[in-house]
Parts: C-alpha cells; structure tokens; sequence
C-alpha cells in the first residue's frame, strides 16, 4: 500500500541553502510529520529504507551564519519550545530537538538528522545533496554513521529512480527541492509517477511552499491525478508578523 503526502508551507524560498530557513514554522512542521511518519514505518518488524533526495546540510546553526539573516526560527521552533501543554508527539518532538543541544536551542536539525534517531539498526539511509558545500558538511555530519547512511552529491531526482524498488521492499522518500527552479514542480510529478510504477508499496513525502503563482496548485492537481490508493494533505496556514 503506497502513501502519498503533500506537505505545504507558506515559507519563501529565498536561496538554495536550507540553512536560511532552519528551524521555521516550515521546518517544524515538515519534521514533525516526518518523524510520525518513520515511526510509524519502525512499528513492523521489517527494516526500510529513508531516502532523502535533497538532503540539505544535515545540522544547521541558529546563533550565527545564515539563520541568523531573517531569524525565521524565531516564529517556528523557538514558538514551540516555549509552549506549554502541548500534546505528547509534540512532546516528543521537542525532547528529540533539545537532544541535539545543552542549555540552549542553537542547534537546529535537518531532515536526515531527525530521521536517524528513529532509524533501527537494519535500517539504511540513501542521502543525496548536489551543493557542494552543503554536501561536504552533510558528510561531515555523518561521518560516524558510514555503515547506515550513504551520501552522494547527485541530483536527487536522478538518484532516487536508481534506488527504486528497494532491496527492503520498504521505504520512506521525502522530495524536498528548493524550487528556485520551475521545472521543479513538473520533475516531481514526473518522478513520483515514475517512482510509482518502479514502488508502488512505497511512502512518499511531497513538500513544497505555498507561492502566490501557479505552480504549486498544478502540481497538486497533477500528483491528484496519478491515483495513488492513499495520500494526505497537510498544510500550515502560520504567516510571518
């Protein structure tokens, strides 16, 4: 049974990097559902596969460099962190974000961070990043963990349709392209359609910003229309002040 999850955000792509978007309202959200996501797939007894195609640096800081140029995190993950009752997967998703720090937040993770802490040891990673520099810090981040991720400066695109089906028969694949490009739009179309064909049994996350053009809506029209058995829409309507 394949699942397909359009996830959206109302963040403005300003740059490739990631890293000016690190720990926003955007970022929060996409990670939390990620992490229900994978621990959801970690409840059978089975290993699977988390395939990341535009993987990102993997760790971002909050107290310097370039989160600290528009300091989205100030309406995201700082929010959260001094909310109160929050319900327990919210709980537990802040528990795994202080994890990666000491006395304060000034770490934030990225996509393939939060998705190895829910990793068993069976379970592989295949992460692809094509910005070199981000690339050489993603390596540097999992340096200790060679054996259960694999890393490759590669378009993801390409890279995911070389990995499909998996030997696991299980996976999770998150599609997060920066969308500086247009043509981003219709290759994720193009490759969940292919990817469908290839893995039909496989879950795949879809994010993308909510802009004011056309794109997005027709690419949620068209990932409609490929019919695949299951699929949710998750959206985060939060505006900046």
């Amino acid at each position: 049974m394949s699942y397909l999850i359009h996830a959206t955000s109302l963040s403005i792509m300003l740059s490739y990097r990631h890293a000016f978007h690190a720990g926003n309202h955007a970022d929060v959200l996409k990670h939390y559902v990620l992490g229900l996501v994978l621990a959801h797939a970690a409840q059978k007894n089975k290993p699977f596969w988390y395939i990341d195609t535009h993987a990102g640096a993997g760790m971002y800081s909050l107290d310097d460099g370039y989160a600290t140029q528009n300091r989205e995190f100030e309406q995201g993950i700082d929010q959260l962190l001094l909310a109160d009752n929050l319900p327990e997967p919210l709980v537990n998703f802040v528990t795994q974000i202080k994890s990666f720090n000491t006395d304060t937040t000034t770490l934030y993770p990225g996509s393939p961070m939060i998705a190895q802490q829910h990793l068993r040891p069976d379970d592989k990673m295949r992460l692809f990043e094509l910005h070199p520099n981000d690339y050489k810090i993603l390596l540097e981040n999992f340096s200790g963990a060679r054996r259960q991720a694999k890393i490759e400066m590669q378009d993801g695109f390409a890279g995911l349709k070389s990995l499909l089906p998996p030997t696991t028969r299980r996976a999770v694949v998150l599609i997060d392209p920066p969308y500086e490009d247009k043509q981003d739009y219709q290759r994720v179309v193009q490759v969940i359609s292919d990817s469908l064909e290839r893995f039909a049994t496989g879950t795949y996350i879809v994010w993308y910003p909510l802009l004011q053009r056309p794109e997005p809506n027709e690419m949620i029209d068209a990932l409609i229309a490929l019919n695949a058995p299951n699929w949710l829409k998750v959206k985060n309507a939060a505006t900046k002040k």
